[in-house]
């Protein structure tokens, strides 16, 4: 039985999701967080010494590439990171890492680990680098995230120190390195060009060894997990990364679908991109209607949002194809009984009009002439939602972008009429807005923030702060926080002029999204993680 109940704004504690609350806006209404802030001098292969440190409540080492951004709930913290360094050396090897914090202290409490999958250059799937770079999601004792192998797994926010919860009970063979991974039959895959036969599932089989590894209360305790590439016969392009979404009983993922490494050819078009599971149970419950497979340009990669349009709640999602969708959350039931539907409200497609999508075959991609595909979030604010394209890093940030508003309160194919305004003074962006005390804020790849207004898209000023920013701006206090590829967090004043009130250099890239919870910044670079509280000033 699925229920479903009104979204709830978490403001000024918890940061419990992706975005904070339902819509995905990157603001909180905490305050007192500090604008200048100093983690003390930096000795590679030593770290900081917190001595010299302003402003600084404590700082967790992560691992050495770490995609994910922090969610913080229930006194702990919770972020992705790979497996570099081993934090116990019995997990070897490279692999996706959930890392969980106390929140008061930065003691490190558990983590889940993940095995990656082979990495022979014959796939491209679970990029070797890359760790978990999904936003991990909160609910209740439960938390939620996508691994690197994409799975969508619940897991015991205590991790095995109260006990190994069922009905999953072995994760002494999950977390073990596998002995051999092959791919499955009925996948034809040459090294470059791969092809998923209809009626397939399996991408590949795995052989675990028959002694389980020893487990301690420091382990991750899975509760269930549900395989998207083995269930659905997913095709990832690079990584899983969608930061799921929580809604009475079910629990919405993108699966994360993608090309092959040709770059053009889409494996596994029959997959859906969008599904519905019970939170509970990891049951499959639902999947899209919009057949988005064939229209997969590069990766899918958005997370969804959810907001309130008169009546009725609304389900928002960036397509891999450029455009937003709309769909009912509300699974529509065959007849016959089996996996229900997510059905379209509407779309739009976001991409500027000459560029926008037509057949997989036209769309050049990458081009300067082709459509992007969404990385970010629709965010949802007063009846409208606002979302950015963009590709790929490693494309450049060429082509210009495109900012959409978009009415949602429409039906249909409503590229057009639903258009509020559309700013294209962007270059690609891979983030999600921020939209606090009547201003907007985005961030694109080149590395620029533009202030926008929200109701006319009016652009009051930008500021280039150097390449690349792969997260989003983030509000707090007044204050607007970005990090960007070099290494730099910077602190702008919000407002319609531009001021830059402080930077800092955490010496590895920035390639999340700050965040505030319960008086405390978040701050995460490649290899750390920054707890930040203002302090009284000592006269």
């Amino acid at each position: 039985m699925v229920s479903f109940v009104l979204p709830v704004c978490v403001l000024a504690a918890d940061w419990p999701q992706w975005g904070g609350t339902d819509c995905r806006n990157m603001a909180s209404d905490e305050k007192g967080i500090p604008a200048q802030f100093d983690p003390g001098p930096y000795k590679p292969g030593t770290g900081f010494d917190l001595s010299g440190a302003h402003n600084i409540k404590w700082i967790a080492k992560l691992g050495n590439d770490s995609c994910g951004n922090p969610t913080v709930a229930g006194g702990k913290v919770f972020v992705g990171t790979n497996n570099d360094p081993p934090r116990n050396p019995k997990y070897k090897g490279n692999r996706g890492v959930l890392l969980c914090f106390d929140e008061a202290t930065g003691k490190f409490l558990w983590h889940f680990t993940v095995p990656k999958y082979p990495q022979d250059g014959s796939h491209n799937m679970d990029f070797e680098s890359l760790g978990i770079c999904s936003s991990p999601t909160v609910d209740g004792k439960r938390v939620y995230v996508v691994t690197n192998r994409t799975e969508v797994v619940c897991l015991d926010v205590n991790g095995l120190s109260d006990g190994n919860d069922g009905p999953f009970k072995d994760e002494g063979i999950y977390f073990a390195t596998p002995l051999k991974q092959e791919l499955a039959p009925g996948i034809e895959d040459n090294g470059k060009v791969a092809h998923v036969k209809p009626g397939t599932k399996r991408i590949f089989n795995v052989t675990y060894p028959d002694k389980p590894l020893v487990l301690e209360p420091t382990d991750a305790d899975v509760i269930w997990h549900y395989d998207m590439m083995n269930e659905l016969a997913v095709w990832p392009q690079d990584a899983s990364d969608c930061s799921v979404f929580i809604h009475g009983d079910l629990l919405y993922s993108c699966t994360s679908n993608g090309v092959d490494k040709s770059h053009h050819n889409v494996p596994s078009p029959q997959a859906p991109t969008l599904i519905a599971l019970n939170k509970n149970t990891g049951e499959l419950v639902a999947t899209d209607d919009a057949n988005l497979g064939p229209r997969i340009l590069h990766g899918s990669w958005s997370s969804p949002s959810l907001g309130k349009v008169g009546d009725r709640e609304l389900l928002f999602f960036g397509g891999p194809d450029g455009v937003c969708y709309a769909f009912d959350p509300v699974p529509a039931r065959p007849a016959g009984g089996g996996v229900g539907v997510l059905k379209k409200v509407w779309w739009y497609d976001c991409s500027p009009p000459k560029a926008r999508f037509k057949t997989r075959a036209e769309a050049k991609y990458p081009s300067p002439v082709s459509a992007s595909e969404i990385n970010g979030t629709p965010t949802f604010y007063k009846n409208r939602v606002y979302v950015t394209v963009g590709q790929d890093p490693r494309h450049g940030v060429d082509p210009p972008g495109c900012l959409s508003c978009i009415d949602a309160t429409l039906t249909g194919d409503i590229t057009d009429k639903g258009r509020v305004w559309e700013y294209r003074k962007i270059h690609r962006s891979l983030s999600t807005v921020s939209i606090a005390d009547g201003l907007l804020y985005v961030a694109d790849l080149k590395g620029t923030i533009h202030c926008l207004d929200p109701e006319t898209g009016q652009c009051y000023w930008t500021q280039e702060l150097g390449p690349e920013m792969w997260g989003s701006t983030f509000y707090a206090d007044g204050k607007i926080f970005v990090g960007n590829k070099t290494g730099w967090l910077w602190v702008l004043a919000a407002g319609k002029e531009p001021k830059i009130l402080h930077k800092v250099d955490l010496h590895s890239p920035v390639l999340n999204t700050p965040i505030a919870a319960n008086g405390v910044l978040y701050v995460i670079s490649n290899k750390y993680l920054f707890a930040i509280q203002g302090k009284e000033e000592k006269k």
